[in-house]
């Protein structure tokens, strides 16, 4: 079932009111016909909706059940991912999307093979965001997640110290220990900051300074993993952990 992202502003009563590139997917593309069905999301939520009407430049969907499905997580997942190289950070967004991730934020950090100059950051920060809408409909989110601007290392810290939980696996950790008692920490509401580093691996100087700010060292296995893979998994395991853990709670 196709999903569509709408401002609250689009709603009419039991009606929303689709325009513009949304109109023009509806219309042209996939060639909807009055009575299809699909799902118009807003402001967190998922309303079951009928296609009543397609003017010229508007498809009117009738409303046939809210809150139809909620794909949320019990908790916030923030990945803060090193720069990769070439469109490896576009399929770490487009799975982060996916696993349930609330935000991505793209990290400069010491080892990042790949520089982006300052004058493209605009433009290479508006195709990811681009990447996170497309996933979010694929995967029949709720919200868009926000891929934010590319911060500093610095920077990113202080954006970490908002978290209520903020993971670094690091290949050095050993033992699943600390794993276990990080992810044991996860409570419903939270927001949890996951940190991957670039694939020249994290700085020890950057491990000292996330460990100031609250960082918890974990491991994700005895294998050295790609830094996409470990994103993935990452993500994964603390998608999985509060889905069986804490929906309950």
């Amino acid at each position: 079932m196709h999903n569509f992202f709408v401002s609250e502003s689009n709603r009419h009563g039991d009606f929303y009111y689709i325009t513009d590139g949304d109109f023009n997917h509806i219309k042209n593309v996939l060639r909807m016909k009055v009575g299809d069905t699909f799902l118009v999301s807003v402001q967190g939520k998922s309303d079951l909706c009928t296609l009543a009407e397609i003017t010229s430049d508007t498809a009117i969907a009738e409303i046939t059940e809210e809150n139809y499905q909620d794909t949320s997580l019990p908790v916030k997942l923030y990945l803060f991912q090193g720069l990769p190289k070439s469109d490896k950070m576009e399929l770490v967004i487009q799975k982060a999307v996916e696993l349930g991730a609330e935000g991505v934020i793209p990290v400069e950090m010491s080892r990042c093979v790949v520089k982006i100059e300052e004058k493209k950051k605009k433009s290479k920060q508006a195709r990811w965001q681009a990447i996170s809408e497309s996933a979010a409909k694929q995967s029949k989110r709720t919200v868009i997640p926000e891929v934010f601007d590319i911060l500093s290392y610095k920077n990113a810290l202080k954006k970490a110290e908002e978290m209520d939980l903020f993971l670094v696996p690091y290949e050095s950790k050993d033992g699943m220990e600390s794993t276990k008692n990080a992810l044991s920490k996860m409570k419903k509401g939270m927001k949890v900051g996951i940190l991957i580093g670039p694939e020249g691996g994290f700085d020890e100087k950057e491990i000292d300074l996330a460990e100031q700010v609250g960082g918890r060292i974990v491991s994700l296995g005895k294998r050295i993993l790609r830094t996409e893979t470990a994103a993935i998994t990452a993500l994964s395991m603390c998608m999985l952990y509060a889905e069986m853990n804490i929906e309950e709670e």
